[in-house]
């Protein structure tokens, strides 16, 4: 494997995250990691559009006039949802109404729109899928790895099927509320951030703030 090639691959997995990285695309891992078949699906979604809407974006990118090119990146986009939307329905009917409205939300998903006019826009059909492929899969690693928490110990089930049984159903496990709730997503990307962050100390931005204090004090004294 060339290195371009491992790099657009393996560097959004973890170094280049979009989500823990960039910190993009939280509405969605907000949205549908309650458990591990939506986030799968969305996943799967948003993986598909951005892998084949870069490689067509570039594919035409120098046939498209600078004043309308977001235009024709959101008409793409926005085919390529509809299409995906469709096959969802198709396939995966009850997912897919669980899903609701954040698959059509793809069209405005950050890193789709950041990867398409920072990446797309300037480089190869090849290189851009590859590129659209490895941020999706970094994104789908975070949306799975939370969704595993988040049913696991929220509901105690992995894909609908029972693993830690609930004291509500005869059980022994108390289901961690919080997790299924709001704060919880927050809570849990916030702890994996720190994670990351902590074992790549690479990725923390300078304290700006204690920059600042420094130049002060030494220009007081």
């Amino acid at each position: 494997m060339k290195a371009e090639t491992k790099a657009a691959l393996i560097d959004p997995l973890i170094d280049e995250n979009p989500v823990t990285f960039q910190i993009l695309g939280l509405c969605s891992a907000l949205a549908v990691t309650t458990s591990m078949l939506p986030a799968l699906l969305m996943s799967l979604a948003v993986t598909c559009v951005l892998a084949f809407g870069s490689a067509m974006i570039s594919a035409i990118r120098r046939q498209i006039p600078d004043n309308i090119r977001i235009v024709v990146q959101m008409t793409i986009i926005a085919s390529l949802v509809i299409v995906v939307d469709l096959i969802l329905k198709a396939y995966a009917f009850e997912t897919s109404k669980q899903l609701s409205v954040f698959v059509g939300l793809i069209v405005t998903n950050c890193i789709l729109l950041g990867r398409i006019e920072t990446f797309a826009m300037k480089n190869g059909v090849m290189s851009s899928f590859l590129d659209g492929l490895g941020n999706g899969l970094g994104y789908g690693l975070v949306l799975m790895a939370i969704a595993f928490v988040r049913e696991l110990f929220g509901s105690g089930t992995l894909f609908g099927v029972t693993i830690l049984p609930s004291v509500y159903d005869g059980g022994w496990y108390y289901p961690n509320g919080m997790l299924v709730l709001s704060p919880g997503v927050f809570i849990l990307i916030g702890l994996m951030i720190w994670a990351i962050r902590s074992w790549r100390a690479d990725q923390v931005e300078q304290a700006e703030f204690r920059i600042h204090h420094v130049h002060r004090t030494e220009a007081a004294s």
